[in-house]
């Protein structure tokens, strides 16, 4: 049976997790060393693959059917949820600087920062809001090529990789943190494709003929020749 109550508590789980993922980048991972080096990615390399092994064992199929269809998708956003908290929480920075950009130009920076989170939350609702983080039950979609998806195949991670990249003062710890993160991204769209080309077949495969995978492109109209054809 569905638990509303479930999936609302997950839900508000998640979105504690957002908010403190945009102070996350925005400060904490760059704070003041409380270990060395070696000891602190220790630790962050530890946070991470945690957060990753969930993430690939839960999104199987293999996984899934261990769970209630009705509570599956609640109880993936919040375990979820829950290691992002340990992430952000546990996290060690490594305060070596890579690179600091003063003002005024870091106010650039920053504007494309929230950019990237804001990509990254529009993302969901040009989906489905609801049904993405449990709060209703799965249906059958088709490719979705609203809005952003029109112009690019996955622009939630499109958000993301700005979210990680873009500060106008990277240190090792972030630095380290965009690029784990950023592979396991590189590596869950390959899976993520490959489970899409095998539900839709030869849609998903014209529509990634016309759509770049993260890199946004207006998609161009066919000539009205190719239309009457």
């Amino acid at each position: 049976m569905r638990s509303p109550l479930y999936a609302v508590v997950a839900y508000a789980a998640f979105l504690l997790a957002a908010a403190w993922a945009v102070r996350f980048l925005a400060a904490t991972v760059d704070g003041p060393a409380r270990h060395t080096a070696p000891v602190a990615l220790a630790v962050d390399a530890t946070l991470l693959l945690a957060f990753a092994a969930h993430h690939s064992i839960a999104a199987r199929d293999r996984f899934k059917r261990h769970l209630p269809e009705a509570i599956e998708r609640s109880t993936y956003v919040l375990v979820a949820s829950l290691l992002l908290f340990a992430v952000f929480g546990w996290w060690e920075p490594v305060p070596a600087t890579i690179w600091r950009v003063a003002a005024p130009w870091s106010a650039a920076f920053w504007v494309v920062y929230v950019t990237g989170w804001l990509i990254v939350v529009a993302s969901t609702f040009m989906v489905d809001h609801a049904e993405f983080f449990g709060l209703t039950r799965p249906k059958d979609h088709g490719i979705s090529r609203r809005w952003m998806y029109a112009w690019c195949r996955h622009p939630m991670m499109l958000g993301l990789l700005v979210t990680f990249w873009v500060t106008p003062h990277m240190t090792a710890g972030h630095l380290f943190f965009a690029v784990a993160s950023s592979a396991y991204i590189a590596i869950g769209i390959r899976f993520e494709e490959r489970a899409l080309r095998a539900r839709f077949g030869v849609a998903y495969a014209n529509y990634a003929r016309q759509v770049p995978a993260l890199i946004p492109r207006p998609r161009r109209r066919e000539p009205a020749s190719a239309n009457r054809a």
